[in-house]
């Protein structure tokens, strides 16, 4: 299973599609454990290039602080799953605490 992050500054990004990079973490979900992680540099933001290219990265979970219903709607018609509303943390303990199923998700970020 591989989840994508949107960071800036090393902690998960609130707004998605302005993030610096994405952190993109290996897991066994079974072991509920991190099997490795790779940061890449996000294409040009522009309206569906994220969808397609993180499905391209054979992503199938983002979690999120923040992201806009249609952005969620293009996420999901790509076969990823969107958990949104999520604390500003590091990747790892985000990815630990959703392998945990302690994952916290709050209210979302975006408001558009």
């Amino acid at each position: 299973m591989k989840i994508a992050i949107p960071i800036a500054n090393g902690k998960l990004s609130m707004h998605f599609g302005h993030c610096e990079k994405f952190v993109m973490i290996d897991v066994d979900p079974e072991t509920k454990t991190i099997l490795g992680s790779t940061e890449l540099d996000p294409p040009a933001h522009e309206p569906g290039v994220l969808p397609r290219w993180l499905a391209e990265q054979k992503t199938n979970l983002i979690i999120a602080g923040g992201m806009g219903q249609r952005a969620q709607d293009l996420f999901t018609g790509q076969g990823i799953c969107v958990t949104v509303g999520a604390p500003s943390e590091t990747p790892e303990q985000l990815v630990q605490s959703y392998l945990e199923g302690t994952l916290e998700a709050g209210s979302n970020a975006c408001d558009h």
